[in-house]
C-alpha cells in the first residue's frame, strides 16, 4: 500500500502540471488511508507537500512567460489571507467532538472528511462538465466585478486551508470566466496562486503547533514534484481536455467512496 501511495504522489504531481489543479485534492485521500495520517495532519502535510510542488511548477512557468501576474496578485491576497486564517484560527477551534446525538458522535476528522468528499464532488463536476475556452484576456478590459472575485477569493482561500488542497479546481473557473483569462494562462496563473495559498496556509499550521514528520514530508513531495515536472513537459502533446473529463470521474469516485465510509460505515 506505501509503494501505491508513492506512485499516487507521482500522479498528484502530474495532474497539477497537465491541469493546474485537480491533483492535489487526491493527497489527503491518500495520505489517510494509504499512510494512515490523521486527517487533520493530512491536510497540513497536503498544503506543504502542494505547496512546495508547485513553487517549483511556478518556476519553469515563469520560463514560459504565461502567467499572468496581475491577475495572480488581484487573486492571492484574498485568497492567502483566508487559507492563513483557515489554518491558524478555524482548524484549532473547531472541537474534537463536534455533535454528539444518542450513541454517534460526529468527531473533527470525520467531519473534515465528509467535507473534503463534498469539496471533491464539486471538483469532479467542474472537470466532467465541458467548457469552452475564452480567448479574451484579463487586460482587455475591466474585471467584471472585482468585489465578486475578492470575495470568491476569499472563500477559495478558506476551502484550501480546511481540506488542504490547492484549489485549482475552483480558482481556474474563477480566472476564465471573471478575470477573462485564456484557458492555458489561466492553468499557469493558478499554479502560482496555489503555491501562495498552500504555503501561507501551512504557515499557519505551523503557527498552531503542528508537528511533522519531515523525512516523509520530503519524500512524499520529491515524487510529487518529479510527477508535476513531467505533467508540464507532456502539457503541449497531451489534449488535456480529453483527459480531464477522466480524471473527473475518478474524482467523482473517490468522492463517493470517501462519503459512504465516513457516513455509513463508521469506525
Amino acid at each position: 500500500m506505501l509503494i501505491i501511495g508513492y506512485l499516487i504522489s507521482i500522479l498528484i504531481g502530474f495532474t497539477l502540471g497537465i491541469f493546474g489543479g485537480g491533483g492535489s485534492i487526491l493527497t489527503v485521500p491518500v495520505l489517510v488511508y494509504l499512510f494512515h495520517v490523521p486527517p487533520v495532519l493530512a491536510t497540513a502535510y497536503s498544503l506543504f507537500i502542494v505547496g512546495i510542488s508547485t513553487l517549483i511548477a511556478t518556476i519553469s512557468q515563469i520560463k514560459n512567460k504565461i502567467i499572468n501576474f496581475k491577475a495572480a496578485i488581484n487573486f492571492a491576497i484574498p485568497s492567502l489571507i483566508g487559507t492563513f486564517l483557515s489554518r491558524r484560527i478555524i482548524i484549532p477551534f473547531i472541537p474534537e467532538k463536534i455533535i454528539q446525538i444518542n450513541n454517534y458522535i460526529l468527531k473533527k476528522d470525520t467531519a473534515i472528511l465528509i467535507f473534503f468528499s463534498i469539496i471533491m464532488l464539486l471538483a469532479s463536476y467542474s472537470m466532467i462538465k465541458p467548457r469552452k475556452e475564452n480567448n479574451k484576456n484579463i487586460d482587455d478590459g475591466k474585471y467584471l466585478n472585482m468585489y465578486s472575485i475578492t470575495a470568491i477569493s476569499f472563500l477559495i482561500g478558506i476551502t484550501t486551508g480546511i481540506v488542504g488542497a490547492g484549489g485549482g479546481f475552483l480558482i481556474i473557473p474563477t480566472l476564465v470566466f471573471l478575470m477573462k483569462l485564456e484557458i492555458k494562462q489561466a492553468i499557469a496563473t493558478s499554479i502560482l496562486i496555489i503555491a501562495v495559498n498552500s504555503l501561507i496556509g501551512f504557515t499557519g499550521s505551523l503557527m498552531a503547533g503542528t508537528v511533522l514528520d519531515l523525512n516523509f514530508l520530503i519524500t512524499f513531495t520529491s515524487l510529487t514534484v518529479i510527477g508535476i515536472l513531467l505533467g508540464i513537459y507532456f502539457s503541449k502533446n497531451i489534449p488535456s481536455q480529453k483527459l480531464k473529463p477522466a480524471f473527473g470521474w475518478f474524482l467523482l469516485l473517490m468522492g463517493i467512496f470517501i462519503l459512504i465510509k465516513e457516513t455509513i460505515f463508521i469506525r
